[in-house]
């Protein structure tokens, strides 16, 4: 008679952002085994959340134990507030889902819906808290710097934990322990209000004419499949439909100069926004937590600035990626740039988290 082997017990992470949602599947040992990043955008609508939830879903074959939830969602402007956001996007994703589905509390662990209104400032935007515990786990001394689609988190680790300050968004700004600052949707008038072009200071254009995705799609840093966001203008991607968006920036038009001239334009705003994570990386530097040279670890679509960074200051620089665990390289590359996903879908396998309460 042939053995019957069980099938592995497979736990899936979400990530409930307020343009993307993100979804990080896998097993009891830790290892993803599929990664999935859709678009959401909640600000146009909750039907927005239930339209990329079902497209997850539907691009993953397996059962799944437990659902573990963090969100970022509740700062869409079509909740009056972030109580209110979170209670809605908690209730939808119970309602859409079926097994064992609990949200991630930060410090107090997971919850369940019942407990949700009452965990509600806890639950809200921790999504960081979930990544820098994972990685603090892994090493017991850096500085995490997850580089979004939107925003960057820095998040000193010492110890074995996260040492920051903040907890609320807030306080993390406060503290530059979270900066509006990221690679695909802010608008470059947010970077400079005067940027070097045809060999003078040119002043920028106070419009959202063009989004950073714009200036990485020109470097070729921004990876294709990351490139998620919609365009300022709401035209296609081309490196010509690009060059435009760039060039009225500084009050012109692609045809003013060559293609070399809004690449040089692009690497002059990415050098802009480079100072604003410099500032910020600098200022937690300064609390003097942890050994000079200390790894800068890298994570979200915009890893590759924290190496830039890491370079700069003089610090080893490690991809989170790395530190993960998955059944493939291209499944650990998107666990990284998704780290929320995968990190709560393994804090929430039960020998390394358990239901708690606020």
């Amino acid at each position: 008679m042939t053995e019957t082997i069980p099938s592995p017990q497979h736990y899936l992470g979400w990530d409930i952002g307020g343009a993307n949602l993100k979804a990080a599947l896998v097993r009891q040992d830790g290892v993803a085994t599929e990664v999935v990043q859709v678009p959401c955008p909640l600000w146009q609508g909750l039907e927005q959340l239930d339209a990329a939830l079902d497209l997850v879903l539907s691009q993953l074959g397996v059962e799944v134990i437990r659902h573990s939830v963090t969100m970022t969602g509740e700062l869409a402007d079509i909740f009056p507030d972030r109580p209110t956001g979170v209670w809605e996007i908690a209730s939808r994703v119970r309602a859409k889902l079926s097994g064992d589905v609990l949200f991630f509390a930060g410090h107090n662990g997971f919850v369940s819906l019942e407990q949700v209104q009452s965990c509600a400032n806890a639950i809200a935007s921790a999504n960081w808290l979930a990544s820098a515990a994972f990685v603090a786990r892994k090493l017991k001394q850096g500085l995490f710097i997850d580089i979004g689609s939107t925003t960057a988190d820095f998040v000193l680790l010492q110890e074995g934990k996260p040492a920051n300050l903040g907890k609320t968004d807030a306080e993390r700004m406060q503290h530059e322990e979270l900066v509006y600052t990221g690679v695909v949707r802010t608008s470059l008038m947010a970077l400079a209000t005067s940027i070097p072009f045809a060999g003078q200071w040119q002043n920028v254009a106070a419009e959202h004419f063009a989004t950073t995705a714009d200036i990485y799609r020109l470097t070729g840093e921004l990876d294709p499949a990351e490139d998620m966001g919609a365009t300022a203008d709401g035209a296609g991607k081309t490196l010509e439909e690009t060059s435009r968006r760039l060039a009225r920036m500084v009050g012109r038009d692609a045809s003013d100069a060559d293609k070399a001239a809004w690449v040089h334009l692009a690497q002059a705003f990415k050098q802009q926004q480079l100072d604003l994570l410099r500032r910020a990386a600098l200022r937690n530097l300064s609390r003097n937590l942890i050994r000079p040279g200390t790894p800068f670890i890298g994570a979200g679509a915009g890893t590759f600035l924290v190496r830039e960074l890491a370079q700069q200051l003089g610090h080893e620089f490690i991809a989170a990626s790395s530190l993960l665990k998955a059944e493939s390289d291209q499944v650990r590359n998107w666990a990284g740039v998704c780290l929320p996903a995968y990190a709560v879908a393994n804090l929430g396998i039960p020998s390394s988290g358990s239901e708690s309460s606020c």
